[in-house]
């Protein structure tokens, strides 16, 4: 009996979610080794889940929606057809809407879920992030309204391009059935639950579709929510151990070799989109040169922490990997020819 005893908080933790269990060991870290920060920490995450609180349960109860009214089939409909065009709009769309890392993620998993071409969502994965009106006003008043024109095409760009490739090499072992296994991934999306035919718009009135919502809306909050909270503990211990002078001296310098050092440190890099313009600003009067500035905010904006983790979470790794070496490849790409254009 009392070996029983002793093993059930074992049990416990084998049980529990490797997410929360994650997150729960963090935190516990946090507070044996750096008291003082505990509580910014958790106030930072939960801020961060908070300013983004509207858009998931925007998005939460749109898929649960669809699912309940059988309305899924309409949206799959709207991703066939030519997946050329679908890119084009995908790029456009992605890089003008106003959607940062974040808040992008939740409408990432439910067109994942409901089997968008991979070609249109890595190009709208990619240049959403990027740019959003907000953001514009913001990098024009800073950095300059030519430098906001540039990332704001860069962004585009970027998202055509990794939308292209991706579709060119659908059919590769990269690409092939990129999704992980249905208990990870899809927020609960991609559940047995569906119905055929005309759409139900009232699905309150059938208990069957009642339960499809419910299920469907718990799921994704938690899945979301998991992900997004681990996501922002990360971030805020990021930005309370990692000097961001550091940054500025490891890109400083000319040339061609910031521009791709500037793409390798933005990737992994803890800023987000906005966070991010006082810092360029600041290395730019500092000598860095423009291209550099240019391919730290595209592959940073694209790779940044929340982003990152939640990509990981619906993506097969290789998935992952991909999503990464379009961010690096099209930053060094975008830093290069604005370093042209800006010269």
């Amino acid at each position: 009996m009392a070996d029983a005893t002793a093993n059930k908080p074992l049990g416990l933790v084998r049980g529990m979610d490797r997410v929360w269990l994650a997150l729960t060991f963090i935190l516990i870290l946090i507070a044996l080794v750096d008291w003082p920060q505990f509580f910014p920490t958790v106030q930072f995450a939960s801020s961060a889940l908070l300013g983004t609180a509207p858009f998931i349960a925007f998005a939460v109860f749109a898929v649960a929606y669809l699912k309940a009214t059988g309305a899924e089939s309409l949206l799959a409909r709207a991703f066939q057809g030519n997946q050329i065009r679908m890119i084009f709009v995908a790029g456009l769309i992605g890089g003008l809407a106003p959607f940062c890392s974040c808040e992008v993620i939740p409408f990432i998993a439910a067109m994942l879920a409901l089997g968008a071409p991979l070609g249109a969502v890595m190009a709208f994965w990619l240049a959403s992030p990027l740019m959003d009106p907000a953001m514009f006003l913001i990098t024009s008043g800073t950095l300059g309204w030519d430098f906001a024109v540039g990332k704001t095409l860069s962004a585009v760009g970027v998202g055509l391009f990794g939308g292209f490739i991706t579709m060119i090499l659908a059919r590769s072992p990269l690409f092939a059935d990129p999704l992980r296994e249905a208990p990870q991934v899809g927020c609960g999306c991609g559940s047995s639950n569906s119905f055929e035919g005309t759409p139900v718009w009232r699905f309150w009135t059938d208990i069957d579709r009642l339960n499809a919502f419910k299920t469907s809306a718990l799921s994704n909050a938690k899945f979301l929510l998991k992900w997004l909270a681990l996501a922002y503990v990360i971030e805020a211990l990021m930005l309370a151990y990692i000097p961001a002078e550091t940054v500025a001296r490891i890109l400083g310098g000319e040339g061609l070799g910031p521009i791709i050092l500037g793409a390798i440190v933005g990737a992994p890099a803890y800023l987000n989109g906005y966070a991010a313009v006082p810092l360029v600003d600041a290395l730019l009067a500092q000598g860095m040169s423009q291209g550099a500035a240019m391919s730290f905010v595209i592959a940073g904006g694209i790779s940044s922490i929340p982003a990152a983790i939640a990509v990981w979470a619906l993506v097969k790794p290789r998935v992952f990997a991909a999503y990464i070496g379009f961010a690096v490849v099209g930053a060094v790409m975008a830093g290069s020819l604005w370093q042209v254009v800006a010269t």
